[in-house]
């Protein structure tokens, strides 16, 4: 690797906004809020939308989609198309 190029990589708390729940973890992002971890040391906080403790794949609370009424609005919109017969051989 070119020594000078790469960002500096360290560690830091990621907390999701969501739940509320931190882990510490090392990344090249950084944050201007710090926060002081278990372990005593001060690292920078990074605020995240989702993590897998929210993520709705992770804890099962999926939302179903209204699919019959996403058809229905591309037939209208393109129609519904037939595709050519394929020849015998």
């Amino acid at each position: 690797m070119k020594s000078g190029i790469h960002p500096d990589y360290r560690p830091v708390v990621v907390e999701d906004a969501s739940t509320g729940k931190r882990f510490l973890t090392r990344s090249t992002a950084t944050g201007e809020r710090t926060v002081a971890w278990t372990d005593g040391e001060t690292y920078p906080l990074l605020v995240v939308d989702v993590t897998a403790d929210s993520h709705p794949f992770w804890t099962g609370a999926q939302r179903l989609l209204d699919t019959q009424g996403r058809v229905e609005k591309f037939h209208r919109r393109y129609g519904t198309r037939v595709a050519p017969a394929r020849k015998e051989r």
